[in-house]
């Protein structure tokens, strides 16, 4: 996996264009206080009629949705791409679909946009796996503030977490959404693995459908290429009390303990609590032996966010 280029950065009074790639709302309060949090930091927030869109569990037909990320990214006064919410939907759009672009824009999300996320990557773009519309206003203010941190060109701190043994790494962080990242496996949307560092996370996946889906990296022989895992929340992913069945953390360990690369689990990202930014493509560390995830300049150098 190559290095990604990181757009232009961000500043307060840019135009930022809002795009519902995937699930149709369910509810409107959660979206329009994401909104506000953008506005609330100086930027103009586009949102279009196409918030209402409707199609089935999708938030408009295929060409719809298709249309609203094309215009997005045709727009030469949009700065960046905000992301309403995830779901389901979003590599339906990436068939037969070609990026473009009148300068390299931000796209911002999780989730679902894994999807698109990785197939910007290809590209060589960086994207942001970080909070959707429907989910920053519950994100806590260092969060937030490691978010626009980051969008606006400011350096970022480590990420701590629970280092499982006292290898260390270097490599291109990839963050994906477990589900959605194995949907892509054997696909052209696939990307290269590498030499990369994987940061997962998933929500309400059981136990044994995470055992299946790691397995399959495994015999596809995908874990052998990657340099670390970092291993975010996977919420809302054990069995059932009265279900015999391992916890989701035990097959996390039983299918990612014997690869002899740095795992780092515990990390604050993913769904339902704190979800820190991780941009996409661009060099980190993964230090087992101290538990952190630290990014690093595109040369390779460990910048001053330690």
């Amino acid at each position: 996996m190559e290095v990604c280029q990181i757009p232009d950065s961000l500043k307060p009074g840019d135009r930022l264009r809002v795009i519902l790639p995937s699930g149709a709302l369910r509810e409107r309060t959660s979206f329009d206080q994401g909104v506000e949090v953008w506005r609330s930091r100086g930027y103009q927030i586009d949102i279009n009629s196409e918030s209402e869109w409707r199609w089935g569990y999708l938030a408009g037909t295929d060409e719809q949705r298709r249309q609203q990320l094309f215009e997005a990214l045709d727009d030469p006064t949009c700065r960046g791409i905000l992301c309403g919410r995830g779901g389901w939907g979003c590599a339906r759009l990436l068939e037969d679909w070609h990026w473009h672009w009148s300068r390299p824009k931000w796209l911002i999300g999780f989730s679902d946009i894994t999807s698109l996320l990785l197939s910007l990557a290809q590209r060589g773009v960086s994207g942001v796996h970080g909070p959707l519309l429907t989910t920053i206003a519950n994100e806590p203010a260092w969060s937030l503030q490691r978010l626009f941190d980051w969008v606006e060109g400011r350096p970022l701190p480590s990420l701590e977490g629970k280092g499982w043994n006292q290898r260390v790494a270097k490599g291109v962080l990839l963050p994906i959404n477990l589900t959605v990242a194995t949907s892509l496996i054997g696909t052209p949307i696939q990307p290269d693995f590498n030499g990369a560092i994987l940061a997962i996370e998933d929500v309400g996946e059981s136990p044994y459908r995470i055992d299946r889906m790691l397995t399959q990296w495994r015999l596809a022989g995908l874990l052998k290429q990657i340099k670390g895992i970092a291993i975010g929340r996977f919420s809302q992913c054990d069995a059932p009390v009265h279900i015999p069945s391992f916890t989701a953390a035990e097959v996390l360990r039983d299918r990612l303990g014997d690869l002899n690369i740095p795992i780092v689990s515990e990390l604050p990202f993913g769904h339902d609590g704190v979800n820190a930014a991780l941009p996409v493509g661009v060099m980190a560390e993964l230090d087992a032996a101290q538990g952190l995830l630290t990014l690093l300049s595109n040369s390779g150098d460990v910048s001053s966010i330690a």
